[in-house]
């Protein structure tokens, strides 16, 4: 192969003893393009240097137009990869490759040979592959010979005069690699499409053979490969995996983790993001039974722990919620057995209360109970006397749970009192209630709560119920103040509650 002699006459004379031997020979580069050549290849191919050198191996030749030509194909670019890939030499006992040669009127024809192939790696100092070797034997004669006899029921001394038996055993254990190359594609494509992640890591330092799609739409579709854990995923350090799998590659025992919280970059540049997996490193061994290897297998399970927390969140949010009612209810009715001597009117007022209670309730289950508008907190207890009787102005304020119930009990008392001897107990009274919110730093909205067009009012000789129900929710509950002025023409409350009620406090 003289294009590839080296200077000096050893490279030289082994360049032309390679030229002359009568054994077919093609060198090719890892990425499967010739690179040189020898004339006995040259002959049995019908081809040209020129013709060839610097093409890939599949163009300059790629077994014709036949149904069968990719499966040819495929069986020799299979071979050459498994050389290359696993730098060791590798056979075909049999192969059908079709051949270009001209016919007699000069158009280029196909013809069906039958080849045995070695594919051999040819290393630099470095253990790289940096050429392959293929050698070619043309058995298309001994192949049909054969053909021909087994037509004719002759084949088992002609096996035994041409070693027929030899190459019979040498196509079945090429079959049968065939079929064990078919599985594990099979395997792996398992392992690839897996719905859960996993990933394979080699030696001591845990380099990353390969991983599944779930494995790399959990690192954020990092290139991994080739790489050790340390450098491949550099955030997990002081989070304890990198110990725990040096513990199981020293010691041989897996180790399994439920639910554990782990910090990722999903995303390049982001913030690294708590992820809870259900995971486990087994130990892989050769034959000898060290072990070698560590294979990963686990279940993001984020979705199913923090689902977890939040119903603990929501039983215990509804365990408080449950004892602060219940604390309301016996309040409610403590107070109104102290107000209504007679059964039947503690009756009717409890009621009332309650279904106040009630309707702040449905308004806080129809936004999950994250809060209620104030307007509508104040439509809801005041509908019942009628939607023109009550004028409301003010931009909306969304209240916290708490300030919403504390709330819906002060308009319940304030309209069951104004129904009862203020504006709403006479034909042409109105109530108007206006709010605002004032002081951007420290927000707090003011309320008047104005009755006009009802009976005369005067200040009661001593506090029912109602006022020192709405005094305590407020000065308590919302930690504002309120002012009750028993104006000629009509009631008027003024509230001053702060929208963040730990300030107020």
């Amino acid at each position: 192969m003289k294009e590839l002699a080296k200077s000096g006459d050893l490279g030289v004379d082994l360049a032309t003893a390679f030229d002359a031997s009568p054994n077919p020979y093609v060198l090719l580069t890892p990425d499967l393009r010739i690179a040189g050549t020898n004339q006995a290849y040259l002959d049995v191919t019908n081809s040209s240097r020129d013709a060839i050198i610097g093409r890939p191996l599949f163009a300059a030749f790629d077994s014709g137009p036949g149904d069968d030509a990719p499966e040819n194909v495929r069986q020799v670019r299979a071979s050459l990869e498994r050389a290359r890939d696993e730098r060791r030499r590798d056979h075909l006992a049999l192969v059908r490759f079709s051949i270009p040669r001209r016919d007699k009127d000069g158009r280029e024809v196909f013809e069906d040979r039958y080849w045995s192939a070695t594919h051999t790696p040819i290393l630099d100092g470095d253990g790289e592959v940096v050429f392959l070797l293929q050698h070619t034997t043309d058995i298309t004669e001994l192949q049909r010979l054969r053909e021909r006899s087994a037509a004719k029921g002759a084949t088992e001394a002609l096996d035994t005069i041409l070693g027929g038996a030899v190459l019979g055993r040498a196509e079945e254990v090429q079959q049968a690699n065939l079929r064990l190359e078919s599985e594990r594609n099979r395997l792996l494509e398992m392992f690839m499409q897996a719905p859960g992640f996993v990933a394979v890591l080699v030696g001591p330092d845990h380099v990353f053979q390969m991983y599944n799609a779930a494995y790399g739409q959990l690192i954020g579709h990092r290139d991994l490969s080739g790489k050790p854990i340390r450098e491949a995923l550099p955030e997990l350090a002081g989070q304890g995996y990198y110990e725990f799998l040096d513990t199981v590659y020293a010691t041989g025992e897996p180790y399994e983790g439920r639910a554990g919280a782990v910090q990722l970059q999903r995303t390049p540049r982001a913030p690294l993001e708590t992820v809870y997996l259900d995971f486990i490193y087994q130990p892989i061994r050769d034959a000898g039974g060290s072990v070698v290897g560590i294979f990963v297998q686990g279940h993001d399970v984020s979705d199913t722990v923090l689902s977890t927390e939040r119903q603990k969140l929501m039983i215990d949010e509804l365990n408080h919620r449950v004892k602060n009612t219940l604390a309301t209810v016996q309040s409610i009715a403590m107070q109104t057995a102290r107000s209504h001597s007679d059964p039947r009117t503690f009756a009717e007022g409890f009621q009332a209360r309650l279904l106040a209670l009630s309707h702040t309730h449905d308004l806080l289950t129809r936004s999950h109970w994250e809060g209620a508008d104030l307007g509508d907190i104040l439509q809801h207890e005041t509908d019942a006397h009628g939607a023109s009787r009550v004028s409301a102005n003010g931009p909306r304020v969304a209240l916290p749970p708490a300030a919403a119930l504390s709330l819906g009990m002060i308009f319940h008392e304030l309209a069951t009192n104004a129904a009862k001897y203020g504006a709403l107990s006479a034909p042409d009274g109105r109530v108007l209630v206006d709010w605002s919110v004032a002081d951007q730093i420290r927000p707090r909205h003011d309320l008047v709560w104005r009755e006009t067009g009802g009976p005369p009012v005067v200040a009661p000789d001593r506090r029912g119920f109602g006022s020192r129900l709405i005094e305590r929710n407020v000065r308590h509950d919302l930690a504002g103040e309120i002012e009750l002025e028993f104006a000629g023409d009509g009631l008027i409350a003024t509230f001053s509650i702060p929208l963040d009620r730990e300030q107020g406090t």
